[in-house]
């Protein structure tokens, strides 16, 4: 299941972690490459949940992220928070966040007019990620149905539909997910959804035991 990240440089298992390498750049444009860049795409107008985007001072710069993942998640037994900072990794090896913009501070109007044309953006050090739904994965490279990548916990993360129709919050726990079939597991698998309202990936804390992320 673990090849749909195509964004990885190498995907390998010590028999108790899958650990996945990436870049954490993406592979689609972005104003955020430096203007030199094949994948530099100028960018103005509306960004993410209608706003009038505003470009942060902060440009992509490619990392070395090693992603230790359990190769058989399960749920905890007691659900830590997500931290600031990778939570999880996408099919095109970019981080996800979660829906903060610092400790315990939602996200803000002008967190949000920064995301780009696909609705990621780079943080100070450099490091591109996702807040909220991957607008390339889902509206462009896959679909809004799609699985788009895994949290650190093991637990698939797939767009803001399912079956054809668009997700409710009502079917999703504090978590962010439910229990239900997919195209990948059609035994069913606990899984989260992205949706447009907070906490747009994962809720309060980790439905299972996070592995780790570091660079």
């Amino acid at each position: 299941m673990y090849k749909n990240i195509y964004g990885a440089t190498s995907i390998t298992s010590d028999g108790t972690y899958i650990i996945i390498k990436t870049t954490g750049t993406p592979d689609h444009k972005s104003i955020y490459y430096p203007i030199t860049s094949s994948l530099y795409e100028n960018f103005s107008g509306t960004t993410w949940s209608d706003y009038s985007f505003e470009k942060n001072p902060n440009s992509i710069i490619s990392q070395n992220y090693t992603f230790k993942i359990p190769v058989n998640p399960k749920e905890a037994s007691s659900h830590s928070a997500t931290p600031l900072g990778p939570i999880g990794v996408s099919v095109n090896g970019v981080p996800f966040y979660n829906q903060y913009a610092g400790p315990s501070e939602p996200l803000t109007q002008t967190e949000a007019k920064s995301f780009d044309q696909y609705w990621g953006h780079p943080a100070q050090s450099g490091d591109y990620h996702y807040h909220v739904e991957p607008k390339y994965l889902t509206q462009v490279k896959l679909s809004r149905s799609s699985l788009l990548g895994f949290l650190l916990d093991g637990f698939p993360v797939y767009g803001p539909e399912e079956n054809g129709s668009a997700v409710s919050e009502s079917s999703l726990d504090a978590y962010h997910g439910h229990t239900a079939a997919t195209a990948e597991y059609p035994n069913g698998i606990y899984h989260y959804h992205v949706t447009n309202t907070d906490p747009y990936i994962n809720g309060s804390g980790f439905y299972g035991t996070p592995g780790t992320a570091s660079k």
